[in-house]
């Protein structure tokens, strides 16, 4: 599917608006569908986490007609503790593997202690996150898919001076119920996006109604930005 592609592996050409595609290997520039004007407008307005930094990013060609991508951190003080990507798909004319016109597709990355690297349960509890963070903020979506993986890197030589690394990374990918206008609550689902990415990073709960949601640890020593 299209959708479960890497969005970061395709090239973007620097615009942090609207990619068209140019499938016949010439450049056009179809007007703008209201629904997908609507859905971006509504990522720009969402209201998020003070400890998230969220901004426009180029967005990957030829997964969709028309995309929007954000890029975010997590900041705690000077600290970066996780990183994503989050991108919007639209094809008006509906897309047989997503059940919709519309596609959210995720890249989160965050490092973690090695003892919890090794925990079998953690890409389980990872998946029960993206999904937990949907349904938490009561939106709908279908066709769920993606990946957990777990990456231990260990150095030689020159390099034997810096300790082990662990890293988890969530690929993940959604088709958004459409709402009135057939557009989607894009910004409820940024918010629960955002949600996900504080939990892999190790944030505590954002408010009361959030105590019962459980974190990975901070990692030792977090990289400064």
């Amino acid at each position: 599917m299209a959708a479960d592609r890497d969005p970061l592996s395709d090239g973007a050409d620097g615009r942090d608006d609207v990619n068209e595609g140019d499938r016949d290997g010439t450049r056009t520039t179809p007007p703008t569908p209201p629904p997908f004007r609507a859905a971006v407008d509504a990522l720009r307005s969402a209201r998020l986490r003070p400890q998230i930094d969220v901004e426009p990013t180029p967005a990957p060609k030829r997964l969709a007609p028309f995309a929007y991508a954000l890029e975010a951190t997590v900041v705690d003080g000077e600290q970066d503790l996780a990183d994503g990507r989050l991108v919007l798909l639209h094809d008006p004319a509906g897309h047989d593997a997503w059940r919709g016109t519309f596609r959210l597709v995720t890249l989160i990355r965050a490092e973690l202690e090695p003892e919890m690297a090794v925990d079998p349960l953690l890409p389980d509890v990872c998946w029960s996150w993206l999904t937990g963070a949907l349904q938490a903020r009561g939106l709908t979506y279908g066709e769920p898919s993606g990946t957990v993986t777990r990456a231990s890197s260990h150095y030689f030589g020159g390099l034997s001076a810096r300790p082990a690394a662990s890293q988890i990374e969530i690929r993940a990918s959604w088709t958004p119920r459409e709402g009135l206008g057939g557009v989607p609550d894009t910004g409820s689902h940024l918010a629960a996006w955002c949600d996900l990415l504080a939990q892999v990073a190790g944030l505590p709960p954002a408010g009361p109604g959030d105590a019962s949601v459980v974190t990975l640890p901070q990692r030792r020593g977090p990289q400064s930005r």
